[in-house]
């Protein structure tokens, strides 16, 4: 018996989900697997997705364009029109999963129906899990397909939008957010003193955070200017992912500027854990990843929206708007600092994951 979850790269919130599905299917001594179609699929999809994340990485605000021509083109709907449908059969059959889970808009028709319609995948379930907060310009009609065997969301509003598009409410269900495994963990002691000295932290020093995307997008050199004409004297974490000419560009520009900066290549989820849980306050993009991981544990957000958002960054938005979160955006990065010592409490909303009520589900799905 083994659980098959789809994803793709197109931005970070997608990898997160599925990564966090490996976990729940170890604790349910489950084989769990990966696959991507869109990088894997076909060389043209994973164009698609490559220029999905240029754009992300470059001027989000265009990425409206992109989105409504994904809306209307339905390039993965149909069966017979997706490309590498074979290989993705034979991985099927080879794995013969219990489960299939997909945590993309776009894996929830065309693959759905190619393993539904094959003699060997009639007895597979089919879930779809939409890490869409809230609805939104940005939330997708892929996502609903009123044939699958159920549908699970974050949120009451991510599922009251399914619903909307025409989702039975039988098949839906509120699981709230699917975080990494260590996000469901206390933190040991041991674990903060060893980050603590990674980054040179003293005991109880306070410090903000620059986050960056999954994919590079990030304001760093810019915002380190403004903190510096704001007069910022707490340290600063720099989140660099895997640019290690970021890095460099990071740390030339703290020493010119005399800021007491740490810049770090891509660090764990355990690390990023302490990081949200202990920072006073994080900056960066509006994404589902780093707001559902900020927002469990009651982080202080600033937005960056400097190149404009993107449709799903505004379903985030809408759903820290309705939720009484005091929503900071920094449309030009020469005002973060000015805002950080304007607004300090933009907090007050906490999304708590429910750990056990996702293993029960998955546990149920497995017997059927």
């Amino acid at each position: 018996m083994s659980i098959l979850v789809l994803s793709s790269k197109t931005g970070g919130g997608h990898e997160m989900r599925a990564n966090a599905l490996l976990h729940f299917g170890d604790l349910l001594s489950t084989k769990t697997y990966i696959y991507r179609p869109l990088e894997n699929g076909s060389s043209f999809y994973n164009f698609g997705t490559n220029l999905y994340n240029f754009i992300q990485k470059t001027y989000p605000g265009a990425h409206a364009l992109y989105f409504k021509f994904l809306e209307k083109a339905s390039l993965h709907r149909r069966s017979n029109q997706i490309l590498g449908r074979d290989k993705y059969l034979r991985l099927v059959y080879g794995l013969q999963p219990k489960l299939i889970i997909s945590v993309h808009a776009h894996l929830n028709h065309g693959y759905f129906d190619l393993v539904k319609h094959s003699v060997r995948g009639k007895k597979t379930k089919f879930l779809i899990y939409c890490g869409e907060l809230a609805d939104g310009v940005g939330f997708s009609r892929h996502w609903v397909n009123p044939n699958v065997d159920a549908f699970w969301g974050p949120t009451k509003e991510s599922i009251n939008a399914a619903i909307l598009r025409g989702m039975p409410k039988s098949k839906c269900t509120v699981v709230g957010p699917l975080l990494r495994s260590d996000f469901y963990k206390n933190v040991k002691n041991s674990d903060r003193e060893a980050f603590h000295k990674m980054c040179n932290l003293d005991k109880n020093q306070t410090y903000g955070v620059l986050a960056t995307g999954a994919n590079g997008a990030n304001s760093h050199l810019a915002a380190l200017k403004s903190l510096k004409k704001a007069g910022c004297n707490i340290k600063i974490i720099v989140l660099c992912g895997s640019s290690h000419s970021l890095i460099n560009k990071v740390i030339s520009l703290s020493d010119r500027l005399g800021l007491n900066v740490r810049a770090l290549t891509t660090i764990s989820a355990k690390n990023m854990r302490i990081l949200l849980t202990d920072c006073e306050w994080v900056f960066g993009r509006p994404g589902a990843g780093l707001t559902s991981e900020a927002i469990s544990l009651g982080t202080r957000l600033y937005f960056d929206v400097s190149k404009g958002i993107m449709p799903q960054e505004h379903n985030n938005l809408n759903f820290l708007r309705s939720n009484g979160f005091r929503v900071v955006l920094v449309n030009r990065i020469s005002d973060l600092g000015y805002k950080l010592n304007l607004i300090k409490e933009v907090n007050g909303l906490k999304l708590v994951p429910n750990k056990l009520k996702i293993m029960n589900g998955l546990g149920k799905m497995l017997r059927l």
